[in-house]
């Protein structure tokens, strides 16, 4: 089978080239031609000698997941689905603004860690994302992109893509070795050439991996919070039974002795009558003492039987205002791409449900 060379970062196709009996600079220059520039057939690598470009031709391929389908929302958003294999799929999306252009990128097919509230983790885990599928995401959108208008600003796009977010289907620290070699590419000034500060891996806590991922790529970090109290979290984001807020904010300080910027971000999906009471956010204010910080909050994005509702904008205004009246900095996310199913917690794709966790739900509840 070829060799998909999406799967290297730079140190491993050098490392492939060598085996071949071709020099490093060789390798450099195949790299740029397949992420600066898109190219993904080895004829049009025009300085590259012939004798090389037909040994490629031979023996790899520059192969990206396929297309399934696009939409655009009205809003400007934009959703790919990707077949990665028989009944399953991933998606990705794409978020214009006047100041930037933010991917949010999938790392798994499905996810195994069955936060309540997210549809994603409705849909059981089949499997990692490869790093070819990983950083093909980017591939696709920032080539398809690049030269369009951006609607805001009426300028036209040379680098459309200009943050990451690991924020897609799955949870990004359970496939950590093929994150870690995605974000490098991302990383890498022969390829995409992204800032640390600009790239952000979601965790819901995984704390050991939190560790491994300071000390190999710090990135910017983001945290599924969701609620202020293990008890809470412990029924909506079941992993925190696992690694409990005492050892997640610990993991939290320890990771910011690397990281580019100065604070963690915490998400909180506002979920009706469950974690938006006066009472939770005062239980946030404690738990930010303990790490520097900001708050995304997040209104629940509604699913076909989720069993949550959306806030109401009184109680999410009463909230934010605690918040930031303790000194904490506070964002409130807006909704975008939810006619298109691309918003926050609704990506699901066409995932087949391996782990037969739908069918057990579903038997639960009738039981």
């Amino acid at each position: 089978m070829p060799q998909n060379l999406l799967d290297f970062d730079l140190e491993g196709l050098t490392a492939w080239f060598a085996e071949l009996g071709e020099k490093p600079f060789r390798a450099r220059q195949v790299f740029h031609w397949v992420h600066q520039a898109g190219v993904a057939d080895f004829a049009q690598m025009t300085d590259i000698a012939k004798s090389l470009r037909e040994k490629l031709q031979q023996l790899a391929v520059v192969a990206p997941p396929a297309v399934s389908y696009a939409h655009t929302s009205t809003d400007g958003t934009r959703k790919w689905l990707f077949d990665v294999g028989v009944a399953n799929g991933i998606e990705t999306v794409f978020i214009p603004e006047a100041d930037r252009g933010t991917l949010c990128v999938s790392s798994q097919v499905g996810c195994a860690l069955e936060c309540t509230f997210c549809s994603t983790g409705r849909q059981g885990f089949n499997r990692n994302l490869t790093v070819a599928e990983i950083i093909g995401q980017l591939w696709v959108a920032h080539h398809s992109l690049r030269g369009e208008v951006n609607r805001t600003t009426g300028e036209i796009a040379d680098r459309p893509v200009t943050n990451v977010v690991m924020m897609g289907m799955g949870e990004p620290l359970a496939n950590l070795e093929n994150v870690v070699t995605a974000l490098g590419i991302m990383l890498d000034d022969h390829a995409y050439g992204l800032s640390r500060r600009r790239v952000t891996v979601s965790t819901s806590g995984l704390v050991p991996a939190m560790d491994r991922l300071a000390e190999r790529c710090p990135v910017a970090l983001a945290v599924s919070l969701h609620a202020p109290n293990d008890a809470l979290r412990d029924q909506i984001v079941p992993i925190n039974k696992k690694y409990p807020l005492r050892e997640l904010m610990a993991a939290c300080r320890r990771y910011l002795v690397h990281a580019p910027r100065d604070f963690i971000t915490f998400e909180y999906v506002m979920l009706a009558g469950v974690n938006d009471a006066p009472e939770h956010a005062r239980q946030l204010i404690e738990l930010a003492r303990e790490v520097p910080c900001k708050f995304n909050l997040i209104p629940f994005n509604p699913f076909p039987d989720s069993g949550y509702e959306k806030p109401r904008a009184e109680a999410m205004r009463v909230f934010r205002e605690i918040l930031q009246d303790a000194g904490l900095v506070v964002t409130t996310r807006k909704t975008r791409g939810d006619d298109i199913d691309a918003a926050c917690g609704q990506l699901a794709g066409k995932v087949a449900d391996k782990s037969g966790r739908v069918m057990k739900r579903m038997h639960k509840e009738t039981a």
